[in-house]
C-alpha cells in the first residue's frame, strides 16, 4: 500500500527549507536584482541595460555575424525598445526552440504632446497614464521624470530627473480631507479623474514676464538651459513620470524587495540573468523582452509584431541559407516556451478576492499558471496537460520550490499575459513567474525567496 503522505500533495515554502548557504544566495542575487531594478525606470532603460549586461556576457550584435555555430551568442535589437538574446543550441533549429518570453513595460504616467501649463501661479504637466492603475495611488508621492525628447535640431536628449541625489521631484496634489466631502462619498474609480492627474513642476515666475504666463516660462527657460528643448519639441518627446527613489528591502527580516514595475521586470532580470548562464543548450535558448504588453501588445515593439519571427529568420539565415518563411513556423511548432509573468499572491488584507486552494503565496516558489484570461477562461492560453507535466517534472528534478496560481476568483475580474501570442505561432507555452502583492501598485512586493526560485527555474528551462 502506498504511504499516505505519498498521496497527499503539499505546498512548500522556500524559506523553510533553505540552508545558510541558501540564504545567502538569495540574499546576494536579490541585491543584484535591486540594482538592476532602480536604473530600469523605462522601457528603453531597461532595454539599454540588457544589452550592455548582454555584450559584457559575450553576446554579439547579430548584424557583426555572418554565421552561426552551437554555442554562439547573439543579441538583437529593435527600436531601443524590444531585443531577443539567443544562445544556439547543439540540436539545429529544426528542433525547434526553447524561449521565454517577458516584457519590459509597466504602468505609469506618460507626458501628453502639448504638456506644460500654468495655472493660479503654478507650472503643471499634463499627463496621460498608460496600462491598469489606481489613478488614487499616484497622487501625493514623489515622482521622477525619465525619457528623452527629440528635438528640431535632430538632436535627442535624455531627461532624467528625480532620482539622483539631490534632484528635485515632482508631484500630483490631493485635496485636503477638510475639504473632501463630495470627494469622499465617490467610488474609488471616479474620485480622481485621469485629467486630474497634473504633474505639479514649479511656482516660481520669471522675472519681468509676463505675469499670466511668467511660471511657465521659467519652466521653458529652465528646461532650454539645461537641455536646449523648446516648447514645441515635448511634440516628439517620451517623457514618463514614475516613482522615485530605490527598490528597498522590505520587513524586519528584509525577506522581501519592494519596487516600482516588478510587474515584469523581475522576470526581465530572473531570465536575463538565466540566459547569460546559459552556455550549451541542447535547443537554441532565446529570451525575448518585448514591450506595450500592458496596453494589449500592440506595435512594432509588442508581442503582436513581427520581430520574434524576424529574430529567429535573422538566426536561421546565418545557420542555413536556405531557411525560409515556412521554416520559420515548422520551428515555431516544434519549440517549448515560457510566458514570464507576475502573478497575484494571497494577500490577507483582501482576502476575498483569490480562491485560497488555487492561488499563490509569497515564499512559496515560482509560480506556474496553467490559464490566466477572465471568467470563463477569455482570452487565454490553456496550457495542455502534456506541458503542464514536462514542467512540472522539469522543476521537481532540479529540486526547484514551485506552486500554482490563478489571476482571481472565476467571476472577479482577472487578466492575461503574451501566453495566447506565443501560443498563436505554433509554440506549447504556459505562464511562469512570480507573485507580487499590490500589482500595479506604485510599490510592488516580492519575496527574495520566490525571486531566486524563478531564476533557477527560467536557468534549468533554458537546458532542457
Amino acid at each position: 500500500m502506498v504511504k499516505a503522505d505519498r498521496l497527499k500533495y503539499s505546498r512548500k515554502n522556500v524559506w523553510e527549507n533553505a540552508g545558510e548557504g541558501t540564504m545567502q544566495e538569495i540574499m546576494a542575487f536579490a541585491e543584484d536584482y535591486k540594482t538592476f531594478i532602480t536604473c530600469a525606470k523605462t522601457e528603453r532603460s531597461c532595454v539599454r541595460q540588457i544589452v550592455n549586461m548582454a555584450l559584457a556576457s559575450g553576446f554579439i550584435p547579430i548584424e557583426q555575424c555572418q554565421n552561426l555555430r552551437p554555442g554562439d551568442r547573439v543579441c538583437i535589437t529593435g527600436k531601443g525598445k524590444i531585443v531577443a538574446l539567443a544562445v544556439i543550441g547543439q540540436q539545429g533549429l529544426e528542433k525547434g526552440i526553447c524561449l521565454i518570453g517577458s516584457h519590459t513595460d509597466v504602468p505609469r504616467l506618460d507626458l501628453k504632446p502639448h504638456p506644460l501649463y500654468q495655472e493660479e501661479g503654478l507650472a503643471f504637466f499634463k499627463t496621460h497614464y498608460y496600462g491598469g492603475i489606481k489613478k488614487y495611488q499616484w497622487l501625493t508621492i514623489p515622482l521622477a521624470l525619465h525619457g528623452i525628447v527629440c528635438r528640431a535640431d535632430g538632436q535627442t536628449v535624455e531627461i532624467s530627473i528625480g532620482d539622483r541625489p539631490g534632484d528635485p521631484v515632482f508631484t500630483i496634489t490631493d485635496l485636503l480631507p477638510h475639504l473632501a466631502k463630495d470627494q469622499m462619498v465617490k467610488k474609488l474609480t471616479e474620485a480622481v479623474e485621469g485629467e486630474q492627474l497634473n504633474l505639479l513642476i514649479g511656482g516660481l515666475p520669471l522675472q519681468g514676464g509676463d505675469k499670466d504666463n511668467a511660471v511657465k516660462m521659467n519652466m521653458l527657460t529652465l528646461l532650454h538651459e539645461n537641455y536646449g528643448i523648446t516648447e514645441e519639441d515635448f511634440i516628439s518627446a517620451e517623457l514618463e513620470a514614475v516613482p522615485a527613489g530605490p527598490a528597498c528591502d522590505v520587513g524586519l527580516d528584509r525577506s522581501m524587495v519592494g519596487a516600482y514595475g516588478q510587474d515584469d521586470r523581475v522576470c526581465v532580470y530572473t531570465s536575463l540573468r538565466a540566459i547569460l548562464e546559459t552556455t550549451a543548450p541542447a535547443r537554441t535558448a532565446v529570451a525575448l523582452f518585448v514591450d506595450k504588453e500592458e496596453i494589449g501588445s500592440t506595435g512594432n515593439t509588442g508581442m503582436q509584431g513581427r520581430f520574434l519571427q524576424n529574430a529567429v529568420a535573422e538566426i536561421g539565415s546565418r545557420m542555413d541559407p536556405r531557411f525560409n518563411e515556412l521554416a520559420i513556423y515548422r520551428v515555431f511548432a516544434k519549440s517549448i516556451a515560457l510566458s514570464a509573468d507576475v502573478t497575484a499572491a494571497v494577500d490577507p488584507n483582501f482576502e476575498g478576492v483569490l480562491e485560497k486552494l488555487n492561488a499563490a503565496r509569497l515564499g512559496g516558489g515560482v509560480v506556474v499558471t496553467k490559464y490566466t484570461g477572465a471568467k470563463g477562461k477569455y482570452h487565454t492560453n490553456d496550457a495542455n496537460a502534456e506541458y503542464v507535466a514536462f514542467l512540472r517534472n522539469l522543476l521537481n528534478q532540479n529540486q526547484i520550490t514551485w506552486q500554482t496560481g490563478e489571476l482571481g476568483k472565476v467571476d472577479q475580474g482577472g487578466g492575461g499575459t503574451i501566453a495566447h501570442m506565443i501560443a498563436e505561432l505554433g509554440f506549447e507555452v504556459i505562464d511562469c513567474g512570480v507573485p507580487l502583492l499590490s500589482m500595479h501598485a506604485p510599490l510592488e512586493i516580492a519575496s527574495k525567496a520566490d525571486i531566486f526560485e524563478c531564476y533557477r527555474a527560467y536557468k534549468a528551462f533554458f537546458g532542457a
